[in-house]
């Protein structure tokens, strides 16, 4: 003895008379022979990048993306390079393949270190090409270490110290008491890398007071102070 089948849940049902389903069927046919016959096209080949690499501008704590559109069947097999040194996908950068023809590569968290050099090998078994483009970091103004407070006698030499940063490379200016200091033989500042360094030759008791270093660039402005006692 036969069961009767059980009838389908409610909503289950297809009237394959329906217009709206026989609408739906043709466009599912065409996007099927669509896919099909763009894939049976692709010719097999070596990849071709069709849209270079591009230099971007990356701001310290935010996320920069290089991309680039390529041309590859079979689908390739892509590599990112920084300074030559592969790049391996995680939290710090990110493989993206946002479609079949864009390939980028996100370096999350900027800082400064991310300058440099970046580079994308992609290749499959018919061979192989690359790009390349820099990523220009820009990071804010800062004193990172100020100068320190310090006494010293009549006669001998003042040296204050800040360590600074930058991308671009910060204007630098010393003031004492709110006033610019007009550089001579005596006194003056040299600007370096990460640092600069302001000298007092011969002190005297009007050298005594309230210094300041200030950096700016187009990023931000920062500021530290002294206090310098001549005794």
């Amino acid at each position: 003895m036969s069961k009767a089948k059980a009838a389908p849940p409610p909503g289950c049902t297809l009237n394959i008379n329906d217009p709206q389903v026989q609408e739906a069927a043709i466009r599912i046919q065409a996007s099927y022979r669509g896919h099909r016959s763009r894939k049976e096209l692709r010719e097999k080949g070596p990849p071709k990048i069709l849209q270079e690499l591009k230099d971007v501008v990356l701001v310290e704590g935010s996320a920069a993306k290089l991309e680039c559109r390529v041309s590859a069947f079979p689908d390739p097999f892509i590599v990112w390079y920084k300074d030559g040194k592969e790049l391996k996908d995680g939290p710090k950068y990110r493989y993206v393949f946002e479609d079949p023809d864009f390939v980028a590569l996100v370096v999350r968290d900027g800082v400064l270190a991310d300058l440099g050099k970046y580079s994308v090998t992609i290749k499959n078994p018919f061979g192989q090409t690359s790009g390349s483009a820099c990523i220009l970091v820009e990071v804010p103004a800062k004193v990172s270490k100020g100068p320190d407070n310090l006494k010293a006698k009549r006669g001998t030499t003042v040296v204050l110290k800040a360590e600074i940063s930058g991308e671009p490379p910060p204007d630098v200016a010393w003031l004492k008491d709110g006033d610019d200091i007009e550089e001579d033989d005596r006194v003056f500042f040299d600007i370096g890398d990460t640092n600069t360094i302001l000298t007092i030759k011969n002190a005297k008791l009007s050298d005594a007071g309230k210094y300041e270093v200030f950096v700016e660039n187009n990023l931000g402005t920062d500021q530290s102070f002294a206090r310098v006692d001549i005794l």
